[in-house]
Order: C-alpha cells, then sequence, then structure tokens
C-alpha cells in the first residue's frame, strides 16, 4: 500500500473516537510485544510469557483475551490433561502484526536521530 496516496477520512466526530478506541488498543504496553511474539506461528501461553519479557501471567491472560476479542487472536484448547492451549494470530492479527513489525523497524533505523532531536531540545530548554 502506497502510504502518501491513502488518506485517513473522518467524516465525524465519532468517526474520530472509534479510531481513537481502536488504535489505543494497539497503544498499550503489551499488545504489540505479544502480537509480534505470534507473527512466526502458534505458540502456547508460557512460550508467549518467555517471548515477551517482562509480562506478568494476569497480564498476558487479560491481553491475549482483549485480542481474542477483537479477532486478532484464535484460542485452541486441546483435550488433553492437562489441557493444552494454542494461540495464533488470525489473517487480521497477521496483517497487524506486520504494521508493528514495520513500526519496528522504522523506530530503530530513526533511534538515533531521535535521540540527537531529543538531546538537543533539552539543551534548549536549560538555556
Amino acid at each position: 500500500m502506497d502510504m502518501t496516496t491513502t488518506r485517513l477520512i473522518v467524516t465525524s466526530p465519532q468517526e474520530c473516537m472509534r479510531i481513537t478506541e481502536t488504535l489505543s488498543r494497539f497503544g498499550d504496553r503489551w499488545t504489540l510485544p505479544v502480537v509480534v511474539s505470534l507473527h512466526d506461528g502458534t505458540l502456547r501461553f508460557n512460550q508467549i510469557r518467555r517471548e515477551v519479557s517482562g509480562i506478568s501471567q494476569q497480564m498476558l491472560t487479560r491481553t491475549l483475551r482483549a485480542l481474542e476479542r477483537d479477532g486478532m487472536v484464535s484460542r485452541t484448547v486441546h483435550p488433553t490433561t492437562p489441557p493444552k492451549v494454542d494461540y495464533t494470530l488470525t489473517p487480521l492479527g497477521q496483517s497487524l502484526a506486520g504494521e508493528a513489525v514495520r513500526l519496528g523497524i522504522w523506530a530503530q533505523t530513526h533511534r538515533e536521530e531521535i535521540d540527537a532531536h531529543r538531546e538537543r531540545f533539552d539543551r534548549e530548554q536549560e538555556s
């Protein structure tokens, strides 16, 4: 998709609020790391927890449930003892993961430039 020709058309304040709500879902601390961890395929709960450094069991559970509710993640329970549960991205979740990876690459590419701008700004503010 050529982003130079793509335009966001917001026709009402309600539409703007819906877009903001959707974006805030992905702007929390854990959603994108969980989505990116599932980008390469199906994982079990503890595998995701190991991949996403610092996430608690409770927060991972909440994040996975929210992603499942939004249609981003599919949860499959296998009838074993104990039950085996697999998580995988849906096609909608895969499309989000692709955008998250691109955004991460952009952040890595421009991190030093952003740091330099921040340092210059902070120096100017001290003067």
